[in-house]
């Protein structure tokens, strides 16, 4: 422990349509996801959001329970159509008072909030408009992250713009996981741009009107390697690399697309475009879970699939493919590449866990993939990299987008039914590492 900064934060994060439910409460709209619940095959079981954890109703529960854990901080996301029902115009005061409320409890506890503005929940109103591959979304989405920074601006310092940029474009608009569910290339490209777009009109207009803001943006880094190793799915994984790794990153951070992507993309970007996107930044938000596995696929909108690991990967009684030194080794390269620090907004693992017959959850297999993730963040930051924060994913058992509520991910079980939250053995695990690092500290 002696390795971390003395400001190290520890937290655990959450997203908005994941955990709030009240899906028709108090005036909030539609988004893309309850639209995607909807739809036939759009999510296992036919789960919805409708309820989830029923967050917007025990908020100040589950306040509590970030407080026994002793966390630094809290990662939640705004639901844009609570806000803004419509994406833009008439504003819910009631869905604004639901965030004065969840903040205001947070800092109570002595808790800093960490607010993304946007987690995947894009107003229907403004998909029915086009959604991301309209250009003006970037206006639109200015407009609401000003509206939360004059709202919050006051309590709230630490911002995120985006979360997952790669992964609700790609899933959304090429390879149909996500909402809106569409595979089109060309809404693909222009979604990338308007995105990136927008992330850096929402820099700006948080930065104007927020007194010591600190901004960043969440990335989804991971390797990505051929299947099997072999020549055919080299091409696959190196244009993956690119809409999973840098078509984000690059043109925020450095000023330009990757090579493959700057061509696709060219039609698309007027003059000024990119310095309007790469705006000046703070920190640097990575998710990150594990490689990712690449086949040739003609089939595919880009002629990419997911491949699997290899059948010897280590799983740790995780049931999928660890890789802790993959882990290490994007926070090194990080930190050569971008030259800004580090928080790990996203690390954590999925299960089936259920209480046994006393009540208790033994995950034991997260506390080894948390175990082995934490030591190999110790390893980069000994390493040279400029680590400042980790944040658990998730706090709670939630909606998993398309896995519904089957792949459990929280440190604290909860009974969908009842809504009942018992702490698992990970939980305690998490509260013992943040003492022991203080303690060291």
């Amino acid at each position: 422990m002696m390795d971390l900064p003395k400001d190290f934060v520890w937290g655990v994060s959450t997203s908005a349509y994941q955990i709030e439910g009240a899906a028709a409460a108090d005036g909030r709209g539609p988004s893309i996801w309850d639209t995607r619940c909807r739809t036939a095959g759009g999510v296992v079981n036919g789960d919805t959001g409708d309820v989830a954890c029923d967050h917007y109703h025990r908020y100040a529960e589950d306040v509590a329970l970030m407080r026994q854990l002793g966390v630094d901080a809290y990662r939640f996301s705004v639901a844009w159509p609570r806000v803004l029902p419509r994406g833009r115009g008439e504003v819910n005061q009631p869905g604004l008072d639901f965030y004065d409320r969840l903040i205001d409890t947070v800092l109570e506890a002595g808790i800093e909030p960490w607010l993304c503005v946007y987690h995947w929940d894009l107003p229907q109103a403004l998909q029915d408009r086009g959604g991301w591959a309209n250009r003006d979304c970037a206006g639109w989405y200015a407009d609401y992250a000003a509206l939360l920074a004059r709202r919050y601006g006051d309590r709230v310092k630490r911002w995120i713009t985006f979360n997952e940029f790669s992964v609700f474009t790609l899933f959304g608009y090429a390879i149909p996981w996500a909402a809106p569910g569409i595979t089109d290339r060309d809404q693909h490209l222009r979604a990338i741009h308007h995105v990136n777009l927008a992330h850096g009109a929402g820099v700006d207009a948080i930065r104007a009107l927020v007194s010591g803001a600190s901004i960043g943006a969440v990335h989804n880094r991971q390797r990505v390697l051929p299947e099997g190793g072999r020549p055919e799915n080299a091409e696959a994984a190196a244009l993956l690399d690119e809409h999973w790794n840098l078509t984000f990153c690059d043109p925020q951070l450095l000023g330009h697309y990757p090579p493959r992507v700057a061509r696709a993309i060219e039609p698309y970007v007027k003059a000024g475009d990119m310095a309007r996107i790469s705006r000046p930044m703070d920190w640097f938000g990575l998710n990150h879970y594990g490689p990712i596995f690449a086949r040739a696929n003609p089939d595919t909108t880009w002629g990419y699939g997911w491949g699997d690991a290899p059948p010897d990967s280590p799983t740790y009684g995780v049931g999928w493919a660890v890789f802790p030194d993959a882990f290490r080794d994007e926070l090194l390269e990080i930190t050569r590449r971008y030259r800004l620090p580090i928080v790990i907004t996203e690390n954590g693992c999925g299960g089936s866990d259920s209480p046994d017959e006393s009540g208790a959850i033994d995950d034991q297999h997260r506390i080894n993939y948390l175990q082995l993730y934490n030591a190999s963040m110790h390893e980069a930051i000994r390493g040279g990299a400029d680590v400042r924060g980790y944040f658990v994913w998730s706090l709670l058992d939630n909606f998993e987008w398309g896995s519904g509520y089957g792949n459990r991910f929280g440190i604290v079980h909860v009974d969908f039914e009842s809504q009942k939250r018992t702490p698992k053995a990970s939980a305690r695990w998490y509260a013992d590492l943040i003492k022991r690092a203080r303690s060291a500290a």
